[in-house]
């Protein structure tokens, strides 16, 4: 198991040196990397740090880093290689950012770290030797990795990176639903008078929502009928809508939903069922909301919710399904849990906390790169 972090004053700026160059390098639009470079942007840009975020044009549209004080640059090869010339520092966060950034530093002397937010398990066949040789290239080319959970900096050492630290990645808290605007938002789903459920992320496969399908079969008994909606986009929904109607399952897909902490704060229970997470944005925000969560076993979830979630198996929909039932049984157990995950969100780092334990990692590879 690894070390916890150390919290680590915020370095000075050295009277009469330049103002710290960065650029963060984003390598898609998944909202937990996405909010965790916005929060970074601002935490930096308000320290004197001259922040530049290369990352595809719709993040830009979505998560305004331009308004945290940031550059913005688009992700498009000569750009990045443009704002990385220019940088002391470039931070990559994922391996497929981390490798881009890698070529794009190619001939310039600047230091990479690269921060794993949720590496999962290696696909077999060609596709998973091809990811573990990417992990490899890019463990061993970051001078430092920082993993968002244990799980995470145990496999960058495994795949060889010289330096690998737990660096817990914290997003911006969601501001309070009010209790009109939680009613209007049953209202709009169908939920009034019968159990509103929610899972919020990618149709991907890792998010095993052919699991959670179903243990929504199973909840076809239960009266009231639940209702689950998921909040999400991505290439399952055409195949997850036609299973839906194929065997009438009390399930809602919505889309991308700008307004899914107003959803989750209207919910009765909230689901992760994915095949593996690091630290996990939907359980983040419902410990903190204090929602009732079922999430799976896997990667760095245990780590991050300890007592304050019910934990269940990967792949096991019959463990899936009992579990919220029994939450839906029982009003006390799930008030008990709402306040244990409030409890435990209060001990992970804040925004502040973790910006400055990047900017001293920053200043530590800058104090080297003058030795």
């Amino acid at each position: 198991m690894s070390s916890s972090p150390v919290s680590s004053p915020v370095p000075a700026q050295p009277y009469g040196r330049p103002p710290l160059r960065t650029v963060q390098v984003l390598g898609g639009t998944g909202a937990g990397s996405s909010a965790h470079v916005r929060s970074l942007a601002t935490g930096l840009a308000a320290r004197g740090v001259r922040v530049t975020v290369c990352a595809p044009v719709e993040a830009e549209g979505e998560y305004d880093f331009t308004g945290a004080g940031a550059q913005f640059a688009p992700d498009a090869v000569s750009a990045l290689r443009a704002a990385c010339a220019g940088a002391d520092v470039v931070h990559a966060h994922g391996v497929r950012a981390g490798m881009r950034a890698a070529l794009a530093l190619r001939g310039h002397r600047a230091p990479l770290v690269v921060s794993w937010h949720g590496e999962g398990p290696s696909a077999g066949g060609a596709l998973g030797r091809l990811s573990r040789l990417l992990e490899r290239h890019v463990a061993r080319t970051a001078a430092v990795v920082l993993g968002a959970s244990s799980d995470q900096v145990d496999l960058a050492r495994l795949r060889g990176a010289r330096d690998a630290r737990l660096a817990p990645v914290a997003v911006p808290a969601a501001p309070e639903a009010a209790g009109d605007d939680a009613a209007k938002a049953r209202v709009e789903l169908g939920a009034v008078g019968r159990p509103l459920l929610i899972a919020v992320g990618s149709l991907v496969p890792h998010r095993g929502y052919s699991v959670l399908l179903d243990a929504a079969r199973a909840w076809r008994t239960l009266d009231p009928l639940p209702l689950l909606v998921i909040a999400g986009e991505g290439p399952l929904r055409t195949e997850m809508s036609r299973r839906i109607e194929a065997e009438g399952l009390p399930v809602r897909l919505l889309g991308r939903r700008r307004d899914a902490a107003q959803l989750l704060a209207a919910a009765d229970v909230a689901v992760l069922s994915s095949r593996w997470e690091a630290r996990a944005l939907l359980a983040q925000e419902a410990l903190r909301a204090g929602v009732p969560l079922v999430a799976t076993e896997v990667g760095g979830v245990p780590e991050l919710v300890g007592e304050g979630a019910v934990l269940v198996p990967p792949g096991d929909p019959g463990a899936l399904a009992s579990a919220v039932a029994g939450l839906l049984a029982d009003p006390g157990r799930r008030a008990g849990l709402a306040a244990a995950g409030r409890a435990q969100a209060a001990t992970w780092p804040s925004e502040d906390d973790t910006v400055a334990q990047v900017l001293c990692v920053y200043d530590e590879l800058m104090e080297r790169s003058r030795g």
